[in-house]
């Protein structure tokens, strides 16, 4: 079984730029894995149709931590259109070598955006 992760997985992991809560927020959602016990909460402060802060609190392993740190990169001064269209395909891609039965931990993010946009898009 492959357990490689590349540079940036590690990097993402020892280093988080937005594990944490923004000053302002007006859009989260939460998901959780029960089988691995990982908890993902996204954060994001939309104003005038863009994401202009984003952060995460994520309680997980290396990857979990990692796919909410590159979701964050990718997704921060994007529009909600170009937000929605973040795959866990796009954050692999960014992220580099994840081993393969980690790979829900890039869903579960990209679930915990769609949520966010989800419950900020009902309010508005």
């Amino acid at each position: 079984m492959e357990t490689e992760y590349s540079k940036k997985v590690i990097q993402y992991f020892k280093n988080p730029k937005f594990a944490r809560k923004p000053k302002q927020v007006n859009a989260e959602a939460k998901v959780g894995n029960i089988v691995c016990g990982d908890e993902i909460k996204i954060f994001l402060y939309i104003k005038n149709g863009k994401i202009k802060d984003v952060g995460y609190k994520t309680f997980g392993c290396a990857a979990a931590i990692a796919s909410s740190e590159a979701l964050c990169r990718l997704i921060k001064n994007k529009t909600l259109k170009e937000a929605k269209q973040i795959t866990p395909k796009k954050i692999l891609e960014h992220l580099g070598k994840l081993p393969k039965f980690k790979y829900h931990c890039l869903t579960m993010v990209v679930q915990a955006l769609k949520n966010a946009i989800e419950n900020y898009e009902k309010l508005s």
